[in-house]
């Protein structure tokens, strides 16, 4: 679509604006792309990238700042991704902690090296079956049933019985269940034992009932969340100050999260980082805003989503890699834990 002179001069404006934050004319355009133009030539130049929607003519200046379209392009066929300093890599560090505390700190160290918003799907929940059932009798009316995760997670209940069940028949109730059900498919026990229970004897019937309510309880997917850090450092970036409108719309958006949680989830499909820029995402508070995501996993399968919102003027050739490292910080550091 663009020429190589056309290619040059507008990568040399979006990454003058991303620096500066103020429209380019052609004078320092031509200094910039270090070719040996005229006036005349680049203002030809800058017309037709304007007129096919790369870049726009602010109404008090005769400079030019990049579109959303713009920047697109650039990203896609211009960005050179540059090592990260040394600095920055040296705080590319998650240390071991459990996983609310891991996605925490992943969502707090993309605030802060990015000065934007740092956001991380929290994981879903993995647990889909279990290993072994028990039964222990506390008192006359009150038993423990224990159950073990398919993932070695150890869950406890304390029960509440009409009935005073004998050791054997608490043993009888926990054989049964762990023939029926151990390392299976929960929802596909669940059918089967349902269809059941009528034919079982009533001591069995009541606890094999109790233990698979318990297991629905555990094993159903947590509530759809993330977590949000660094969101107000962009009221207090200049190029957003002026446009309070627009933070609202975007501070609503973080309030609401459904909308952000879908965005988060079409990203998990992605392989390796994905940018939506401006009206890209679909979501009308993000028009002026980018999403940098890449998804996350354990163990090798993707259970969630991180990423950077930020204004569309966003320094992507950093952006990008600190995104992609984060993810494959966190993937590591949950998979190990």
């Amino acid at each position: 679509m663009l020429n190589d002179r056309a290619r040059a001069l507008l990568k040399a404006l979006v990454e003058k604006y991303i620096d500066e934050g103020q429209p380019v004319g052609s004078r320092a355009l031509s200094r910039l792309a270090g070719m040996d133009l005229s006036a005349a030539t680049i203002r030809n130049v800058m017309a037709d990238l304007e007129e096919l929607g790369f870049i726009a003519s602010p109404h008090t200046s005769a400079g030019r700042i990049p579109t959303p379209r713009g920047y697109r392009f650039f990203v896609d066929s211009l960005l050179t991704i540059k090592p990260l300093e040394i600095t920055t890599l040296s705080q590319l560090q998650l240390r071991p902690a459990d996983p609310q505390q891991l996605v925490a700190a992943a969502s707090q160290m993309l605030a802060e090296l990015t000065t934007f918003a740092g956001i991380v799907r929290t994981p879903k929940r993995r647990l889909t079956g279990f290993q072994r059932v028990e039964f222990l009798r506390l008192s006359e009316n009150r038993l423990l049933l224990v159950l073990v995760t398919l993932e070695g997670d150890v869950q406890n209940r304390i029960l509440i019985t009409d009935q005073n069940y004998s050791t054997e028949q608490l043993a009888k109730a926990a054989q049964y269940l762990n023939e029926q059900g151990s390392g299976q498919d929960f929802d596909r026990v669940v059918d089967a034992l349902h269809r059941e229970l009528n034919g079982l004897r009533a001591d069995i019937r009541t606890l094999t009932s109790r233990a698979l309510a318990f297991g629905e309880e555990i094993l159903k997917p947590g509530p759809d969340d993330y977590v949000l850090r660094g969101e107000t450092r962009l009221i207090g970036r200049n190029d957003m100050a002026s446009n309070l409108s627009s933070l609202r719309r975007l501070f609503d958006l973080f309030e609401q999260k459904t909308s952000l949680l879908q965005l988060l989830d079409a990203s998990q499909n992605s392989e390796g980082v994905r940018i939506f820029i401006g009206g890209e995402s679909g979501h009308s508070p993000l028009d002026e805003f980018s999403l940098v995501t890449a998804p996350y996993e354990v163990d090798g399968q993707v259970v969630g989503t991180l990423g950077v919102v930020g204004p569309t003027r966003m320094a992507y050739e950093r952006i990008i890699p600190i995104v992609d490292i984060t993810a494959r910080l966190l993937s590591s550091a949950l998979s190990q834990h």
